[in-house]
């Protein structure tokens, strides 16, 4: 009888162990370990510019209408981004990096590292945000500008081609910045940064950057885009003193999903250098519109102007009139693109080639089309 009774409350001292034991790795398995992301893109192209000049880096599309899609003739990789997210309770770090040509353009400042060479052109983007609250955050280190419409990620933009408004940039800053929710309808950015698209200051000064976004209603948005501070350079002024430069840009998005089909949008851009006496301005405007067929098939246009006769910007001592119809064909649930595109750029001077090899051309067409796979 003794020996039954000791085998029964030992077998409940087992059970109950087990028990424990379960309830242990249960609470375990529920314990926040934050949570991780991995996605990115790729993307190839091939364009044709119809004045038929010679295939090369400055030759045809290349020459001063395109930062990133610089090669006519030639079937060109665009880049391969791969974007891990890492989030914690109020905590995230993002590590975007990208590997390819139009890689290293979005990072064109960092060229050379202090070592004769760099690792900082595949850093897209590399920073922390902590929220503090439901409505105010902090972010700390290198991120893709608040300016502009349109964004380096091509699965992002509508057109494959890029807009003057946003190839005379800027692309990134680093940094601080701090976002503030007023409301539902009402946010606030601030920051300082160093100088634009640069992994190092050019000089002892700092750039304060803002944005006001108001959304309207769940169909129109606006933001209110800007960036200023002393962060000229001798030569744009053909001086040695820049102590009193100023370069800074106003800058307005709005998006109008009109009906769930048709959809508007705007760019404005309004930039200054100014030393002293001498103020150089820079400016443009970007209108967008497209318009879903079906669930495979979606048109869309952009208009555009810029103006760089200051010659501040990378374009050149021109202004630019570009008109672009790109079409997108979405295939594998909506993760490839197939996007074919006519383009057309008419300069005031001349910019191009012509099938001699002179450039006498005022104008170009460039025909092609570019595949994007996001995963």
């Amino acid at each position: 009888m003794t020996t039954k009774i000791k085998f029964r409350e030992l077998l409940f001292v087992l059970v109950g162990a087990l028990s424990m034991q379960t309830a242990s790795a249960q609470a375990d398995s529920i314990v926040d370990k934050g949570s991780f992301a991995f996605n990115g893109y790729a993307d190839v192209s091939y364009f044709k510019n119809l004045n038929n000049p010679l295939s090369g880096l400055n030759n045809g599309a290349s020459k001063a209408a395109r930062a990133f899609d610089q090669r006519e003739n030639q079937f060109q990789l665009g880049l391969v981004q791969g974007k891990m997210t890492y989030t914690y309770k109020r905590s995230t770090v993002v590590a975007d990096l990208v590997f390819g040509p139009h890689g290293d353009l979005g990072n064109y400042g960092n060229v050379v590292g202090p070592l004769g060479s760099t690792t900082a052109l595949a850093i897209k983007q590399a920073y922390i945000t902590h929220g503090f609250s439901d409505k105010f955050s902090v972010t700390a280190g290198q991120f893709g500008t608040h300016v502009g419409y349109e964004v380096i990620d091509a699965p992002l933009n509508f057109n494959y081609s890029l807009s003057n408004c946003f190839n005379n940039g800027p692309f990134y800053h680093i940094g601080v910045k701090a976002d503030y929710a007023v409301s539902s309808k009402v946010s606030l950015m601030a920051g300082i940064v160093n100088n634009w698209d640069n992994l190092y200051d050019n000089n002892q000064y700092k750039s304060a950057i803002a944005q006001l976004k108001i959304t309207a209603s769940d169909k129109l948005a606006m933001y209110f885009n800007y960036v200023g501070g002393n962060e000229s350079t001798q030569a744009a002024f053909n001086t040695k003193d820049t102590t009193g430069a100023f370069k800074q840009l106003i800058d307005l998005v709005v998006n109008y999903q009109v009906t769930d089909k048709f959809y508007l949008g705007l760019n404005a851009v309004e930039g200054g250098l100014s030393s002293k006496d001498t103020t150089l301005n820079w400016g443009g405007v970007a209108l967008y519109t497209n318009y879903i067929f079906s669930d495979m098939f979606t048109l869309g246009a952009r208009a555009e102007y810029f103006d760089n006769t200051a010659g501040v910007q990378y374009i050149g001592t021109t202004n630019v009139q570009s008109y672009t119809l790109t079409g997108k064909v979405s295939l594998a649930d909506g993760r490839l693109m197939f996007k074919p595109e006519v383009r057309y750029d008419m300069f005031g001077n001349t910019q191009f080639e012509d099938a001699d090899g002179n450039f006498t051309k005022t104008s170009q067409l460039t025909v092609g089309a570019a595949a994007v796979y996001k995963f």
